[in-house]
C-alpha cells in the first residue's frame, strides 16, 4: 500500500509542529506532499530547518500533489482551504476551531456528510495517554458516579511566550483569543467522554475594541452532567495552566497541564499515573498517534480523530462563549 502524501497549508506553530512529527514518522505510512504559507520569511524558515520538505508556490499546488491535506492557516481560511479539498476528492484534516464563522461551518459539515467527505480535526486529546489514563480509570469505577466537571485555564499573558509572532491575529477578537485557542480543546474532552455540550449560561470579558477576551465563564452540561468553566489572563505565573476535574460519587480524576493524568486519594492529595510526563516530552509522542489515524482517515478505515460534528458543537459552544460578550 502507497503512504498516504500530506500536505500542509501553513507553517506556523502547529504546521511546524507537525511537519516535524511527519518528518520521523514511518515514511512507508505517511509522506510529505509539500507545504505552503503566503509568508516568505516561515518558507525561508522552512528551507532552513528542512531542506528536503518540497515548498510548493501555492495552497492549490499542495492539493494537487496531497492525499490529505492538513490545514494549519489561521481560523478564518479553515472552512476555504477545506472546501476546496472535498471538491477535489482529497481527505482534510484541520486545525482547530473548525471555522469562526458558525452558519459557514455548518454547511460545509452537512455537504461533507452528504457526499462521504473523509475528514478529522486536530484535538490531540483524541490521541492522549493521560485521557486513555483517565478513561481506565473511570472504567475502573474510581469516579463512580460523575456529579459535575470542572474546567478551569489560566495564563500569565496572552498570547503565550511561544505565540507572540502570532499576535496580529491571535490576539484579536475576529479569530483568536484562548477561548478558541485553549478552551475549546477541553471542550472537546468533556464532548467526548461526557456527550453533547449545551451552553447554559457564559460570560466573555474583552479589554476593548482590538483585543481578545481576557476572561470568560460559563456554565454548561456535557452529557447533561453539570460543567464549570472558567478562564483568564494574569491569573497565573505559569504561561499556561489548565486543570480537567471530574468529581464523582466514588472519588475524582483530573487531567492537569495538558498531560498528567492525576487521580485524587481518600486523604485529599492527588497522584499522577506512574507512567506520566510533561506535554513537552508528550507531544511528539501523541501527534505521532494523530498521524497513524490520519493515514487511516484517508484510506477510509476507522479512526478516532475529532469528527466535523465533534469540532462544530465545540465551535457552536465557543462561538456562544463569546458572543456573551461584556466589554472592561
Amino acid at each position: 500500500m502507497a503512504p498516504v502524501a500530506l500536505g500542509i497549508v501553513g507553517y506556523g506553530i502547529m504546521g511546524e509542529r507537525l511537519l516535524r512529527a511527519a518528518v520521523n514518522h514511518d515514511q512507508a505510512v505517511l509522506r510529505l506532499a509539500g507545504v505552503w504559507d503566503p509568508s516568505q520569511a516561515a518558507l525561508e524558515r522552512l528551507a532552513a530547518e528542512f531542506p528536503d520538505v518540497p515548498r510548493l508556490g501555492s495552497a492549490a499546488e499542495v492539493l494537487a500533489a496531497s492525499d490529505c491535506l492538513y490545514v494549519a492557516s489561521p481560523p478564518l481560511s479553515h472552512l476555504d482551504h477545506a472546501g476546496a479539498a472535498f471538491a477535489a476528492g482529497r481527505a482534510v484534516f484541520c486545525e482547530k476551531p473548525l471555522a469562526v464563522d458558525v452558519a459557514a461551518a455548518r454547511a460545509l459539515v452537512a455537504a461533507a456528510r452528504s457526499t462521504g467527505g473523509r475528514a478529522g480535526v486536530n484535538f490531540p486529546f483524541a490521541s492522549s495517554f493521560a485521557v486513555e489514563q483517565l478513561v481506565r480509570w473511570i472504567e475502573e469505577g474510581v469516579v463512580g458516579e460523575p456529579v459535575s466537571l470542572t474546567i478551569e485555564v489560566g495564563f500569565a499573558a496572552w498570547p503565550r511566550p511561544w505565540q507572540v509572532d502570532a499576535a496580529s491575529w491571535l490576539d484579536r477578537p475576529a479569530q483568536g483569543g484562548f477561548t478558541r485557542e485553549v478552551i475549546s480543546h477541553f471542550l472537546f474532552l468533556a464532548r467526548r467522554l461526557l456527550g453533547p455540550l449545551e451552553l447554559r449560561e457564559a460570560e466573555a470579558r474583552f479589554p476593548g475594541e482590538g483585543a481578545s477576551e481576557r476572561s470568560v465563564r460559563a456554565r454548561l452540561a456535557a452529557g447533561g452532567l453539570e460543567v464549570r468553566l472558567t478562564g483568564g489572563v494574569g491569573t497565573t505565573e505559569k504561561p499556561d495552566h489548565n486543570l480537567w476535574v471530574l468529581e464523582g460519587s466514588a472519588g475524582a480524576v483530573r487531567l492537569r497541564d495538558w498531560s498528567f493524568a492525576e487521580r485524587r486519594a481518600a486523604d485529599g492529595t492527588w497522584h499522577e499515573a506512574p507512567d506520566a510526563m510533561p506535554n513537552e516530552r508528550a507531544r511528539p509522542l501523541v501527534l505521532k498517534r494523530q498521524l497513524d489515524k490520519v493515514a487511516a482517515m484517508t484510506r477510509g478505515e476507522p479512526h478516532r480523530l475529532a469528527s466535523l460534528e465533534e469540532a462544530l458543537e465545540v465551535q457552536e459552544t465557543v462561538e456562544a462563549i463569546l458572543a456573551a460578550r461584556r466589554d472592561g
